[in-house]
């Protein structure tokens, strides 16, 4: 895939991959991974799209300099940009986890209007699944605003995500995935820079319920899929069949056998269904 640089108008960097030719498809990946989370499915969509595949700021190659400051409305709009300018003014558009729900605080918002659009399991509107671990993550990651301490945590988040726990995430136990944990840790051990900005995004993060993202599904006209595997534990599927009750156009569909990283367990799932219902 060739390596590509997005420049927003506040000079934050994306990173992002492409491959394949069509109409263009951009997918977000999950918190803390990067654009490696969907490698297992992109020979079969480069087949039938231009598959964008950006790192999330403060992820992977893309923006970490503690210039900016890293709020969900912040982020929504640097996806919505990238969006504009890589894919055109209607692109079909998919996430998952926090970049599914960037993706719909972006079109909430009204900074974006796809024509398409894949939400895979992820919290959406509603308060995290398992707010004690989300809260000890906020706690830690704020802790690096303080000097001193943020190249030390960098150091301990990198010794503390053993790659191997990406296997938990599966499943299936997929190895494979072993290297997608890696490569997204690869530059988080020293960098002071990073740590300090995860620290901003800790700030403003929700933890619960977010009320105005549910009253937003009615004003979403785009057809939109809901794609969630069915045994990934912080995304149960109440959350999806509460989104589907109130968008104009939804649609859902639940993998079966599939954990958090559904693309490593059921590759032919996903790629499946994605051609299926963005053609």
């Amino acid at each position: 895939m060739k390596l590509r640089l997005y420049h927003h108008y506040d000079g934050a960097r994306i990173a992002y991959r492409e491959s394949g030719s069509g109409p263009a498809l951009a997918l977000f990946h999950s918190g803390g991974l990067s654009h490696r989370e969907f490698e297992p499915i992109v020979e079969r969509l480069s087949e039938r799209f231009r598959l964008v595949l950006p790192d999330l700021p403060l992820h992977g190659d893309s923006e970490d300099r503690p210039r900016h400051p890293y709020t969900p409305e912040w982020l929504a709009d640097v996806i919505a940009g990238f969006c504009r300018e890589t894919l055109g003014p209607r692109p079909l558009v998919g996430g998952h986890d926090a970049g599914s729900d960037l993706l719909l605080l972006a079109v909430a918002s009204g900074k974006l209007s796809p024509s398409r659009m894949v939400l895979m399991s992820s919290r959406l509107h509603t308060a995290a699944h398992r707010p004690g671990m989300l809260r000890g993550w906020k706690t830690i990651a704020r802790a690096a605003s303080v000097p001193g301490l943020d190249r030390a945590l960098s150091h301990s988040v990198a010794l503390a995500a053993r790659p191997g726990l990406a296997q938990k995430l599966t499943v299936s136990g997929d190895p494979a995935a072993t290297d997608l944990l890696r490569h997204a840790l690869a530059d988080v051990a020293g960098n002071s820079n990073r740590a300090r900005s995860w620290s901003r995004l800790a700030r403003s993060w929700p933890t619960g319920a977010q009320p105005h993202l549910l009253e937003a599904y009615a004003s979403i006209t785009a057809p939109t899929l809901l794609l969630w595997a069915d045994q990934d534990p912080w995304h149960p599927l109440q959350i999806a069949q509460e989104a589907l009750a109130r968008l104009p156009q939804g649609d859902l569909r639940e993998l079966p056998n599939t954990g958090f990283l559904m693309a490593y367990d059921d590759p032919v799932g996903v790629g499946r269904e994605l051609v299926a219902f963005l053609g």
